[in-house]
Formats: structure tokens, C-alpha cells, sequence
């Protein structure tokens, strides 16, 4: 990777959901970008760390590489909707059985670029990483802002489809009423050159 490829995230929220075993099949299975050799997997109590390892040796061992950064929750998941089975037209309360179940780790990736996305070497890899593990989740949704060698790009995946996304800049609500009652610091007689 040359440096004066410009790559950098500006902005990302992640709400990306799924299976432990999943992620854990995906990651042993996936093809890393350029840069990236590996992702090392961590699990420290329930927070999943996944960190970049890097194809340039000369990037010292101190040097903290790009990592995605997860909270492991446990979920009940049923082989049937219970909803749907509550639903349906059964009278007879007795004659029903208990609903198999089982308790399953998730991944999730929820939050924002600095809670979600952490440390800049490898940072834009690290997000194909991410977009890559979006597309293999069934549930959440990634959006995110991000600069490929000068260009803005949108990215939306809603529940494992990517969507379309543009970037749209626009004026903030308090931009302009900051701007007209704001302190113009420029022209105050109480400050003197």
C-alpha cells in the first residue's frame, strides 16, 4: 500500500447482528484486502476484538493496527416463531408444546466509527472487513462515509443487501442559527488588538 493512496472513514454506524459461528466460519473462510494478511480474533469477556494483521513488515509490533471491536450477547432463537405460533388458529392451550429453543452467542457490532472502528493504520481495510461482514449478516444495518484516493463514497447494507446510498451535505439544524446569534469574535468591541 503506497501512502499516498487516500484512504480514510469519516463517519460510520453499525447495528450488524449475527452468529458467533457464523462470523467465526466467515472470518476462517474470507478473502482480506490488500494490506491485510489476517484478522486475529480475541474474545475478552463478552467484547470481540478483531485486529488487523498487517502484510508490511516493516510496521513495528507497537504500532496498533486497525480493529473491529464487538459485544458478545447471548440470544434466545427459536425454531419457530413464537409470535407466528401465537398467532395461528389453535384453541386448545393444552395441546400445546413447548417451542424448541436454543441460547446462541451473537456478535454485534453496534455504534459508531470510534466504538465500532477503532485505530487508523489499516483503517479503510479494516471497513472492507466490516462491509464484508455485513453482507454476510442477516440482521443490522451499516452506513457509513468513506474517501477512496480523493473520492467520497456512501456505503448502506440493510440486513445483508447493499443499498443504494449517495452523500448529501447538507446545513445542520443549528448551523444556521448559530451563525446569526453566535458571537462575532471578529468585530467585539471588548476585545482589543
Amino acid at each position: 500500500m503506497s501512502t499516498e493512496d487516500s484512504r480514510h472513514v469519516y463517519r460510520l454506524h453499525s447495528t450488524l447482528e449475527l452468529p458467533l459461528e457464523d462470523l467465526r466460519e466467515h472470518l476462517d473462510e474470507a478473502v482480506y484486502p490488500d494490506g491485510v494478511t489476517d484478522v486475529e480474533l480475541t474474545r475478552r469477556n463478552n467484547t470481540l476484538i478483531l485486529k488487523a494483521v498487517s502484510e508490511d513488515e516493516s510496521v513495528s509490533k507497537y504500532t496498533p493496527a486497525a480493529q473491529l471491536k464487538a459485544s458478545v450477547t447471548e440470544n434466545r432463537v427459536y425454531e419457530e416463531d413464537p409470535e407466528e405460533r401465537r398467532n395461528s388458529f389453535r384453541w386448545d392451550e393444552e395441546d400445546e408444546e413447548e417451542i424448541e429453543s436454543e441460547l446462541v452467542e451473537f456478535a454485534a457490532f453496534k455504534g459508531d466509527r470510534e466504538t465500532v472502528l477503532q485505530n487508523s493504520l489499516l483503517q479503510y481495510e479494516m471497513f472492507l472487513v466490516l462491509c464484508d461482514i455485513a453482507q454476510a449478516a442477516e440482521k443490522g444495518t451499516l452506513t457509513a462515509i468513506s474517501e477512496h484516493d480523493g473520492d467520497l463514497e456512501a456505503t448502506r447494507i440493510v440486513d445483508g443487501e447493499p443499498r443504494p446510498a449517495d452523500v448529501e451535505v447538507v446545513e445542520g439544524p443549528g448551523d444556521r442559527k448559530a451563525a446569526q446569534t453566535g458571537v462575532n469574535w471578529r468585530d467585539n468591541k471588548f476585545i482589543s488588538d
